[in-house]
């Protein structure tokens, strides 16, 4: 695309919205270009071997049989984070991951492609806490939580957000939750305690097959996408990036991770003369954002990028720029670049103090609950099918996951030590806690079909001494690598031993044989904040020290949303941005 309106900086989870908003809504041309591979793109047949084509505009380039080539059910092969299709990392596998110094035990899960990290999400789509938008001073006064629900709406019409269905697990948490005294919650807009199915980004099948036949557990017929059956209720997959239905055009797949909704969205732009153009550029890092002198202040005039296959670089001029790179990689961009830093930029990042508390169950207890299953079968139905929540404190969420993650994240993830050697407060309502190995474990791993997993996300706020700043030592091609810090504030402490125990509770109640906390250390996951509005960004979410420079990514955000995943609240809140960029310069 010659002289772009906008470029977008990321196709991740945000990019790809900001894109679509302003060609479909505002006839602009935006070129978006995205430093990791694109998967199922016809231009792209091998992204990881091969540097393939160099831009794509057409929607007919999206290609989902390709997809279902390239996205696997083996975990590994999706998930390590140094080889794994979903990395952080240049395409080309032939060469290392992207540089991020962390001197601490933690772990960063993120994923450079097109779709960003949410090709491996679980597709929980949760709105905001109000209250986390209307009554904390992390967030502008100008945007209430009403302002925020029309561009709500419509990300959840896009993604087809809905109601998760109930497997076996699910009914298993919701006997527990009901024991322990907590009701059902009905709005989406949360402000009670309560538990309530996930709000999932995934499109679950109609209620008969396209020939007509009801779809009950006396059907025979194929569940292929040719059949017209729509929808990957029951497969939980998603953490290898989820290509269900097999054969289903990209566009047609259940989960909707931003490659699948807004991508295809974003495309469909350049084939209506009334809307503007819409061009995504793979395999493309930016290396500086461009500036001239403007009345007052600078102004973004462009950017350098430069191709991660071949090393060649090149300038790409616009009238707009946008940030979407990520909560690490946006201030890395802006430090790189010598922008104005007023002491902000990078801090104040936020990630959601996880845990996860384990409960084993015997047969006998889980058949009684349920009947017809007699057992839970963790890797049946979608990966998180239902939530707690507590306004001002967070959440939880009942996980189901396919036997390696979930024997890691159950057992191998921890900072309190070996379980064997940890004590247990008896006053605490969990039996044991930390790592489980030898034998042991092996004995914990055998009863994977009866052991269930609930989530931690605490209401973490924002503080100055957490954040993403440029390591002193060490640089790469693209400039001098993100060091990295995040620490909990006592408070998080006290939210997240409370959720724990909540967890737990609801384990017992549910008559849990056996209940493990791991307490993981940080997992940098949820990230959002370090680029916030407020303080690096306007109402606009433009940059106070930079014009035509806007944020839209999760890093944009004031806080972290009170608990619920972030994915929901970015995509509305880029929207918003779309719409104010256009009505500020165009």
């Amino acid at each position: 695309m010659e002289d772009p309106d906008v470029v977008v900086i990321g196709a991740g989870a945000d990019g790809p919205v900001t894109a679509a908003r302003l060609a479909r809504e505002h006839g602009l041309d935006v070129l978006v270009l995205e430093a990791g591979p694109w998967h199922g793109n016809s231009k792209w047949p091998k992204p990881h071997a091969d540097a393939g084509g160099t831009v794509s505009t057409d929607p007919d380039d999206l290609d989902g049989k390709l997809m279902d080539e390239q996205y696997t059910h083996r975990e590994a092969d999706a998930n390590d984070p140094t080889w794994g299709y979903l990395r952080v990392g240049p395409a080309d596998h032939s060469r290392a991951p992207w540089f991020r110094n962390l001197h601490q035990n933690a772990f960063i899960w993120q994923v450079s492609a097109v779709g960003g990290t949410t090709a491996h999400y679980f597709g929980n789509h949760p709105r905001a806490y109000p209250h986390a938008i209307d009554e904390q001073e992390h967030w502008p006064d100008e945007i209430s939580y009403e302002d925020l629900v029309p561009y709500y709406q419509l990300n959840e019409e896009v993604t087809s957000t809905q109601q998760a269905p109930m497997t076996a697990a699910e009914e298993v948490f919701i006997e527990g939750a009901e024991n322990a005294g907590f009701d059902k919650l009905d709005s989406l807009n949360v402000t009670d305690t309560g538990w309530r199915p996930q709000p999932n980004a995934i499109e679950e099948p109609g209620r008969e097959t396209s020939n007509g036949e009801p779809l009950d557990a006396d059907y025979e017929g194929s569940f292929s996408y040719d059949d017209g059956f729509r929808g990957d209720t029951l497969v939980g997959d998603h953490f290898q990036g989820s290509s269900t239905p097999v054969d289903a055009p990209v566009r047609d797949k259940a989960r909707k991770s931003s490659n699948v909704g807004w991508v295809p969205r974003a495309l469909d732009a350049t084939k209506d003369p009334e809307m503007g153009n819409v061009a995504l550029r793979p395999n493309t890092f930016v290396t500086n954002i461009n500036t001239n002198d403007g009345i007052g202040t600078i102004e973004a005039t462009g950017v350098d990028v430069r191709d991660t296959w071949s090393g060649d670089t090149e300038t790409i001029e616009a009238d707009t720029v946008v940030l979407a790179a990520g909560c690490i990689e946006s201030p890395r961009l802006w430090l790189n670049s010598d922008l104005p830093d007023d002491g902000w930029v990078g801090k104040g990042l936020t990630t959601h103090w996880f845990d996860w508390v384990v409960g084993v169950y015997d047969d006998e207890t889980v058949a009684e609950i349920n009947p017809e299953a007699e057992h839970m079968d963790p890797y049946i139905g979608q990966n998180s099918a239902a939530r707690f929540d507590k306004p001002g404190v967070g959440g939880m969420e009942d996980i189901g996951m396919s036997p390696g993650l979930v024997s890691y994240a159950d057992y191998l993830f921890t900072e309190a030590g070996y379980s064997f050697d940890t004590p247990v407060d008896p006053d605490e309502p969990w039996d044991t806690r930390g790592y489980v190995v030898g034998k042991e474990l092996k004995r914990r791993m055998s009863n994977y079909k009866q052991t269930k997993a609930l989530l931690i996300l605490t209401d973490d706020l924002p503080r100055k001494e957490n954040g993403v700043s440029l390591n002193d030592s060490f640089s790469d091609e693209h400039g001098a690598v993100p060091e990295i810090k995040w620490e909990p504030h006592p408070d998080d402490d006290a939210k997240r031993d409370e959720l724990s125990r909540i967890a737990a509770r609801i384990h017992k109640e549910a008559g849990a044989e056996h209940v493990h906390r791991c307490e993981w250390p940080p997992l940098l996951l949820h990230m959002q904040s370090s680029m916030r509005m407020g303080k690096v960004l306007d109402a606009n979410a433009e940059a106070k020290n930079v014009n035509r420079l806007f944020v839209a990514d999760h890093s944009a955000l004031a806080n972290g949303v009170g608990g619920p995943n972030p994915t929901n609240s970015g995509q509305a809140l880029a929207l918003r941005t779309a719409d104010r960029i256009a009505d500020l310069y165009y």
